[in-house]
């Protein structure tokens, strides 16, 4: 369910009969799987074309699979409920193309435990900070040069806007293919932070005062036969270099974007990171409402400068890719069946409009918390069409607990405002 790789070891004489299918997983020992003990188990089908050597263990390779039971694809597999979405596009004659912006700390732990940043430099404002990125050097070039090797074009890095935060923007993909390595990223990021001594760290909010990590998601839809990109137009009267297709798509997103957060912003902490100003000074940056503007990051979808894709800018680094992918794809393509229009893009700073100026323009918050953005997903139908019934149902209750024991929690900052207060 957390996007994070669950397998098993195969000795690489036994890797045929892996192929077909040999190797079954005990669903009910998984978090959010909807299986019983009782239940048959699903059986791993990996995709060959998803073969990766591990660069740092290059005697293990590693295999995306696709669910199956009974013989036939198991509804609440990840990964297949992501490609059920990409056949739907596919039908229309689209493929979807995604890129996934990589944000996530690298810090190490001290003598008393406690997690710190691993530079020495101390900056009010860190970002792009070369002195801060040198001191990282030697992980981030080995990670760096792994992706490189992958062949995911890595195309440029560098100290994010938090203090010990780093960004990695590598080469779009087929959503499948992105999600495969974005999960990989995940997995390699920590093996090779922790050869240094380090570990990293995809939490979204990890520091009241420091900025959090997103995982933006970058998109477009192609021409199925020729690959063209059917979102670039630089006639666009619109200004914005997208064409009707693409704003379609957009009216589509932001019809279902409060439903969509609760799978790209899963976490409790995911709703630390989205507020307009938190403990730090100045606004966050982070998409607080559902609406759409031109190269403007106070919107939560931005159509960056030249135009040809569209960025979600609510997706953060603890989301399931495919998951989160599945969802925006199913309600980009409803908009696009339906002709939707986004209404004009929105070029102003989003953080200054007051609540009636929003009212006017019928732009919704988007949740504060995940209770919000569960209960937009529980009354969104989108959910089940997207997620099946079993697993939708299995994402709430698995999520609602998550949330209930959040809020059961007494946390530090309650005993420092009122065991003493009254």
């Amino acid at each position: 369910m957390h996007g994070v790789s669950k397998g098993k070891i195969v000795p690489v004489d036994h890797a045929d009969q892996m192929l077909h299918g040999s190797e079954l997983f005990t669903g009910a020992a998984l978090e959010g799987v909807p299986q019983s003990v009782h239940d048959d188990e699903v059986a791993a089908r990996p995709d060959p074309s998803s073969v990766t050597v591990l660069p740092w263990r290059t005697n293990v390779a590693w295999l995306a699979s696709d669910l199956w039971l009974g013989g036939k694809p198991f509804s609440a597999c990840s990964r297949g409920i992501l490609k059920r979405q990409t056949k739907a596009a596919a039908d229309l004659g689209y493929k979807f193309n995604l890129g996934m912006e990589a944000e996530f700390y690298v810090l190490r732990r001290d003598a008393g435990g406690n997690a710190e940043h691993v530079t020495k430099r101390q900056l009010s404002k860190p970002c792009y900070d070369i002195g801060a990125a040198l001191d990282n050097f030697d992980w981030l070039s080995e990670l760096v040069t792994a992706m490189n090797g992958l062949g995911w074009d890595v195309y440029s890095f560098d100290q994010e806007d938090g203090q010990g935060q780093f960004e990695i923007d590598f080469q779009y993909a087929e959503a499948v293919t992105m999600s495969d390595r974005y999960v990989f990223l995940r997995m390699m990021a920590n093996q090779i932070a922790r050869k240094h001594g380090c570990f990293a760290s995809f939490m979204p909010k990890p520091y009241a005062n420091r900025s959090g990590s997103g995982a933006h998601f970058n998109m477009s839809l192609a021409d199925l036969a020729t690959g063209k990109n059917l979102f670039a137009d630089n006639a666009d009267p619109r200004g914005c270099g997208l064409s009707t297709l693409g704003y379609h798509f957009i009216a589509g997103v932001i019809a279902h974007l409060p439903a969509i957060c609760a799978v790209i912003s899963p976490t409790v902490n995911s709703y630390k990171r989205l507020v307009k100003q938190g403990s730090m000074s100045g606004f966050t940056w982070a998409p607080i409402f559902a609406c759409y503007g031109n190269n403007n990051r106070t919107n939560a979808v931005r159509i960056p400068g030249g135009g040809g894709r569209i960025e979600l800018r609510s997706a953060d680094s603890s989301c399931n890719p495919y998951l989160g992918a599945a969802m925006v794809l199913a309600a980009g393509l409803e908009g696009v069946r339906a002709a939707a229009d986004p209404g004009e893009p929105n070029r102003a700073n989003m953080y200054k409009a007051t609540n009636e100026e929003l009212e006017r323009k019928g732009i919704r918050q988007l949740p504060h918390t995940l209770g919000e953005a569960l209960d937009a997903f529980e009354a969104d139908p989108l959910s089940e069409q997207v997620f099946g019934p079993e697993m939708k149902a299995s994402w709430l209750e698995y999520k609602r607990d998550e949330w209930l024991s959040y809020m059961a929690h007494v946390s530090e900052w309650e005993t420092k405002r009122y065991l003493e207060f009254f």
